[in-house]
């Protein structure tokens, strides 16, 4: 895609999404209240495209004001769901301070409880979008009514937290299809402009064939400490879903599938197998499930590698963020990942990377990522183009689970096993409320399950 394409905007009325983040703060937990269903508010006959957010914390803030920073407005949030009602109340307070009249949610469009994205999804109509920003055990359950009724989709990553999920995500997405729905997936990486850039150099032939694809996420991020005795189970566990495996698939798969999604990307295939290693700090006390440090290597058809190196790790460690590939005649940097808009994609004259070898680079990109993804989507719709993501954000999660796998199992996993998998963290998924024993318990010390290779199966 070339750059000049995109729409481009007053860059001063732009704030990053995370920016934004950390002004909305954080939400503690609380009791959650049902309230009324209500009808749907579209109106057929004006421009307006109405938005359902459903899951208040920070992706759902930062979606919504991404799809309110489009050039192809207008839009308006109509409805908002959650399962804690202070954080749908510091959401709704948040975004209705920085949006005024476009955030249109009054107390009788606000719904809580395991079924309010129902509720959240039936205020809407043709042309409207369901944004599915909460947590990736309920993405499939939530996607399917969606479609059932006709709606359009934005859904964050990541999408199931194991191969059946993704399985029935697919199925949905091609329901949607059907019915000619759009279907955006929170991967907006895809979406950018500069990254498109160096993807379609590298079809054209700029490194030569493609051997090797490095991803490096090497940074601190904290662990999970002992649950308070007061706090419910479920709910803490819930809400802190990085740290468990069966909510969101755990910290690797949550935050991973970024890379993934780059590695298979740039070789513009799915892998075949995949098998690492992993562990955690000798001195740890972290009480959640995951590991603090992973290494993972998939392998391609023809043979290509790709890996990715993970570090959750601060204090005098190296710190990395970036993707870099090798092909037959010199190198890229896919990008390096900050804060700011303008991400930079590079060239370089051989293998080396580094300044005195630099021959090509991005300028500052127009808008961020998680802008372009919302232009796209609301222009798809507008418009009525073909957008659906669903089976392709599937599949980079499917690798994403392989890798995860092959680390916790200590075993090699291939793609075919892996989309074969009937192994599930929790089948009842659809019938959970607050009444819900959660399918893993803290040990006498605090600590939750970890995974240990060469006992441990997840497929």
């Amino acid at each position: 895609m070339n750059r000049d394409s995109l729409p481009k905007r007053d860059t001063s009325r732009q704030a990053s999404r995370r920016q934004f983040l950390a002004q909305t703060g954080k939400a503690a937990a609380a009791s959650a209240l049902a309230t009324a269903w209500v009808p749907r508010v579209h109106a057929a006959e004006d421009n307006m495209i109405r938005l359902a957010l459903i899951g208040c914390g920070g992706r759902g803030n930062g979606a919504v004001a991404n799809a309110m920073n489009s050039v192809h407005g207008p839009v308006k949030l109509v409805a908002m769901a959650d399962l804690v009602e202070s954080r749908l109340k510091l959401s709704r307070k948040a975004l209705g301070d920085r949006f005024g009249e476009r955030i249109d949610v009054p107390a009788d469009r606000q719904f809580l409880g395991f079924d309010a994205y129902k509720k959240a999804i039936d205020c809407l109509g043709p042309n409207d979008i369901a944004m599915l920003t909460n947590y990736s055990c309920f993405r499939p359950l939530q996607l399917e009514y969606a479609v059932r009724k006709g709606v359009n989709v934005f859904m964050e990553k990541s999408f199931a937290p194991d191969i059946p999920g993704l399985r029935r995500l697919i199925k949905a997405g091609e329901e949607a299809e059907k019915k000619n729905l759009k279907i955006a997936a929170g991967l907006q990486w895809r979406h950018s402009a500069n990254r498109q850039e160096l993807i379609q150099r590298i079809r054209d032939g700029a490194i030569g064939d493609v051997q090797l694809i490095r991803a490096y996420r090497v940074h601190a991020c904290g662990g999970l400490g002992k649950r308070p005795p007061e706090q419910n189970e479920l709910l803490w566990q819930i809400g802190r879903f990085v740290h468990f495996l069966w909510v969101s698939g755990g910290l690797f798969a949550e935050m991973n599938i970024h890379q993934i999604d780059e590695l298979c990307w740039i070789k513009d295939a799915w892998p075949v197998s995949a098998h690492g290693v992993g562990g955690r700090a000798a001195n740890s006390t972290d009480c959640g499930q995951n590991l603090d440090s992973l290494s993972i290597e998939w392998t391609f058809a023809d043979g290509t590698k790709a890996y990715d190196v993970v570090r959750w790790l601060g204090g005098h460690c190296h710190s990395e963020f970036a993707t870099y590939v090798h092909g037959t005649k010199c190198a890229a940097q896919f990008n390096t990942y900050g804060l700011r808009a303008g991400e930079t994609a590079r060239l370089y004259q051989d293998q080396r990377i580094g300044k005195d070898t630099l021959v090509w680079e991005t300028p500052p990109e127009a808008i961020t990522s998680w802008d372009a993804e919302w232009n796209v989507l609301l222009d798809s719709i507008r418009r009525d183009k073909p957008q659906n993501e669903t089976k392709r954000a599937a599949y980079s999660n499917v690798a994403d689970l392989m890798g995860r796998a092959a680390v916790h199992s200590g075993k090699l996993i291939t793609w075919d096993e892996a989309l074969a998998s009937n192994f599930q963290f929790y089948p009842n998924i659809d019938a959970m409320d607050y009444d819900t024993l959660p399918p893993v318990q803290a040990d006498d010390q605090g600590r939750y399950p970890v995974p240990v290779p060469g006992v441990w199966s997840e497929l």
